[in-house]
């Protein structure tokens, strides 16, 4: 998949001419989005246009929401979507002032892509003065045919990133899951930690992740994946503040079943598979071990069901 700086420069490669292209932030790459990429890969060789930073972030930052996805995994999940492009379009104020009928322009003047695929609540340009119906008055004008994807509903429940971010903030994984389609994933770097882990028998890995969005506090399932290798390791993982210790900052520590190796430095992608217990102090650290052999036998359990 080729990445884009603007549309601009998508606009001067001439690579989209005649394709197809998705419009929305896609935060999180749920399986709503994935009906969108979908739609717009029956239509041709297809691309997506996302914004960095997030809208939100720029118009009403102390609403703005917590990201799923920082934007290397989102764009390793487009990719992995099927996406011939992505373009990741630069949110400004400046930016925020664009006119429905400029935008419109950028799109189908500037890219001169046949198809356009929106969700069927999308809106556009200042304001948010553009509507679905607006933006198929313009395609229709261009020549461009428009695709408007309805509401993907999982058990009734509409699927969007601000459902998915609740889910992941009350620490129920397992629902966030069946609305994104994968497991919630993290991505950090495995860093030193206080080493408490391995003086009581169940060494764990420290990481250190650059993700706005994590977990409730609690004990998790886990599949823990090094960077570019296939091998997922399951593990349980606790977020919290470590009460038995006294308490301090939130920390994400993974015990992965069975492993032998030296992971300090690496790049690791964290799967959250399903939560087991929610944080708790313990009168002592051999009832808190007796606990965590507990957590890893229930932690196997789960792993061994997820496949």
């Amino acid at each position: 998949m080729k990445v884009f700086s603007s549309l601009d420069a998508a606009a001067a490669s001439k690579e989209l001419d005649g394709a197809a292209v998705c419009l929305g932030n896609f935060d999180g790459v749920h399986l709503g989005h994935r009906a969108l990429i979908d739609a717009a890969k029956r239509a041709g060789q297809a691309a997506a246009l996302t914004f960095l930073p997030h809208p939100g972030k720029v118009l009403q930052p102390d609403l703005a929401p917590r990201l799923i996805t920082v934007l290397p995994r989102k764009l390793e999940l487009l990719e992995q979507a099927g996406l011939s492009w992505a373009i990741v379009q630069p949110f400004t104020m400046e930016y925020a002032r664009t006119t429905a009928p400029a935008f419109e322009a950028a799109l189908l003047e500037g890219l001169t892509v046949k198809h356009v695929v929106v969700g069927y609540d999308f809106t556009y340009g200042t304001k948010r003065s553009g509507t679905v119906q607006t933006l198929e008055a313009a395609c229709a004008k261009a020549g461009a045919k428009l695709h408007v994807v309805p509401a993907v509903t999982v058990d009734g429940v509409v699927v969007s990133s601000s459902r998915v971010r609740e889910y992941v903030l009350e620490g129920r994984v397992a629902a966030a899951q069946r609305l994104l389609g994968r497991y919630f994933d993290l991505e950090g770097t495995v860093v030193p930690g206080a080493g408490r882990g391995r003086t009581i028998g169940f060494p764990t890995a420290n990481i250190d992740t650059q993700n706005e969005l994590r977990p409730g506090a609690g004990v998790y399932a886990v599949r823990l994946s090094v960077k570019g290798e296939a091998v997922k390791h399951g593990g349980a993982a606790n977020i919290g503040v470590k009460p038995t210790f006294g308490g301090g900052a939130v920390t994400i520590e993974a015990h992965l079943f069975d492993f032998q190796g030296d992971l300090y430095g690496k790049k690791v992608l964290v799967e959250f598979i399903e939560r087991l217990r929610g944080e708790q102090r313990f009168a002592s650290v051999s009832e808190l071990s007796g606990q965590i052999a507990r957590d890893i036998e229930l932690a196997r359990a789960a792993v061994a069901r997820a496949g």
